[in-house]
């Protein structure tokens, strides 16, 4: 198994691309083929980089060990912070949780889940939504983690609206222990 970290600026050239090939492999079909083609590994690397410049606290990775020795390579990631729109009631928001399609099924996406809801916790923040594509199968990953559907909506996706459902939970620390408990997420680290 791998390990859940902080990320560093020099993750964001991995990040970016880890976020179009889940992208272009996840959304084919959902998502408009112009806005699938249009990404680039350049692009999402300058932004990210960006974002790790003033907000690093709020991003972390997933890393599996090479098969061969070396250093580690990043297989997911995932942001989170305020809430974003309001009114909703949850006051945190995971922004982002992405595993490489090599990578999904080995539990990366639960540990980094878990890192984020420690991180805002940390940071205040007691309860939290995802917003998920509702075409996504993946999207069931969050009701296994105790996530309760809590709204719908069209969200505008390269000038064409997509279906989307947010997920919520009232009580991060409450998740975060009872998966301590089960074990299942007894590595992931103690955001600060």
């Amino acid at each position: 198994m791998g390990t859940i970290r902080q990320a560093r600026l020099q993750d964001a050239r991995a990040i970016g691309r880890i976020e179009v090939d889940t992208w272009r492999s996840t959304y084919a079909g959902m998502l408009p083929d112009r806005v699938l083609l249009a990404m680039s590994e350049q692009r999402q690397t300058a932004s990210w980089a960006g974002f790790l410049r003033h907000r690093a606290g709020d991003v972390w990775v997933a890393q599996q060990p090479r098969p061969e020795g070396g250093e580690a390579r990043l297989v997911g990631f995932g942001n989170c912070g305020p809430q974003r729109e309001g009114g909703f009631g949850y006051a945190g928001e995971v922004y982002t949780l992405y595993v490489a399609p090599e990578a999904q099924g080995q539990g990366f996406g639960r540990l980094l889940l878990l890192a984020l809801f420690a991180r805002l916790v940390h940071c205040g923040h007691r309860s939290a939504l995802v917003w998920v594509v509702r075409a996504n199968p993946s999207r069931f990953f969050y009701e296994r983690l105790g996530g309760k559907l809590v709204l719908h909506r069209p969200v505008p996706v390269g000038g064409a609206p997509v279906e989307s459902v947010a997920y919520g939970w009232k009580d991060l620390r409450a998740v975060i222990d009872r998966e301590a408990r089960s074990g299942a997420g007894g590595s992931s680290p103690r955001p600060g």
